[in-house]
């Protein structure tokens, strides 16, 4: 017998209208080895704002119950044409119990617990989940949990990544945000350097309380010989970056090589053999990525995602990753939040414009059945 409940979509159309509201859904019984999932809580991450709110007019958009339309300026539209008139479901991560499942054996077992899981729809009341890819909270709560996937396993990934390519220091572009600061307390548990890269004076106190060695502010003067030293100091020439548009990756590219350079014998034309290696992982700024011609040619830029990687390193890695998460989730992993919203609330105004400016330590947390 099927639920129903609400669930928001959003949709773009070619005209450029951006419409995001929720609907009464009705949703099907699971199967196999499916759960359904009464969501309770569940979080607004950067990567679910490019479908939610993208580089829409938010500050001029018309707002109604439950629904906001607004208009998405060019490049941005045509940018997004692969998804013109599709109404697409938003919330990549969230928590709640599993009240039906399907027939198979892994999804019985998780029959009336609370979960961790990523379903793609999270702000929903009601969702289909894969019973592997829920995470059992056991005494924890459904606000412990909420984001108990996507930052975690997002920042171990980093490390792990690092790991992998033979790397003993990293790199990071934001490092007071919720993940920067998982990655603050991984790096300090696993014996990996970090070079931390902030914007204001109290992040730098912040990342420092959290045993955080190397941390530079961007704003202060001096920034660019204290994170020449940095690099020097840990030798991480290897890093993220979840800002995507500007200078940023530019600004850590010359920085690495005036490291590397200031190590060679001889000058070279060509720049140092130092391999230098910086991977974007989101878009906190859409405009383009700008790069110039004075770090050599041995650097490379590529673009990194959570669910790629976790395909790529297989199930042993990630149930190895799972448990370290669930072991430690309200201590490496915990996360906080500014304010807890409905589904109808979210869709106001006043939350619109405050949770899409993405300032670190003010996510928000939304409830569905607030």
């Amino acid at each position: 017998m099927s639920t129903t409940g609400k669930q928001l979509f959003t949709t773009l159309e070619s005209n450029s209208r951006l419409t995001v509201a929720i609907e009464d859904v009705r949703f099907p019984d699971p199967t196999g080895n499916q759960v359904l999932v009464k969501m309770e809580a569940a979080p607004i991450n950067p990567s679910d704002l490019a479908i939610l709110t993208g580089a829409a007019d938010l500050e001029n958009a018309e707002y109604s119950p439950g629904k906001y339309v607004a208009q998405m300026p060019e490049p941005f539209n045509t940018g997004s044409k692969a998804r013109h008139g599709l109404k697409l479901p938003a919330g990549n991560e969230g928590a709640g119990t599993v009240v039906a499942t399907g027939e198979g054996e892994m999804a019985k077992a998780l029959m009336g617990q609370r979960v961790a899981c990523v379903p793609g729809n999270a702000y929903s009341q009601y969702c289909i989940a894969e019973a592997a890819m829920c995470l059992p909270l056991g005494d924890y709560t459904v606000e412990d949990g909420a984001s108990g996937f996507v930052n975690p396993m997002t920042a171990l990934g980093f490390v792990e990544n690092a790991k992998l390519d033979g790397q003993n220091a990293i790199l990071h572009t934001v490092g007071a945000s919720n993940l920067g600061q998982m990655l603050t307390r991984i790096c300090n548990e696993d014996g990996i350097g970090l070079v931390n890269i902030v914007r204001k004076e109290e992040q730098v106190e912040l990342l420092q309380k959290l045993g955080a060695t190397h941390v530079v502010n961007s704003s202060a003067d001096g920034f660019r010989e204290q994170l020449r030293s940095a690099i020097d100091d840990t030798g991480a020439f290897y890093g993220f970056d979840p800002i995507g548009g500007g200078q940023s990756v530019d600004t850590v590219f010359k920085a690495m090589e005036q490291v590397a350079v200031g190590k060679m014998s001889e000058f070279s034309r060509y720049g140092s053999n130092q391999q230098k290696r910086m991977f974007i992982y989101g878009r906190l700024d859409v405009s383009p990525t700008i790069l110039s011609p004075s770090y050599g040619f041995g650097w490379t830029l590529s673009g990194w995602l959570l669910f790629p990687f976790l395909q790529s390193v297989g199930m042993e890695t990630m149930g190895r990753m799972r448990k370290r998460v669930l072991d430690n989730l309200t201590t490496t992993f915990a996360s906080h939040y500014k304010k807890r919203v409905s589904l109808e609330e979210m869709l106001t105004k006043d939350a619109v414009t405050d949770y899409r400016a993405m300032k670190t330590g003010e996510k928000y947390l939304v409830m569905p059945w607030k």
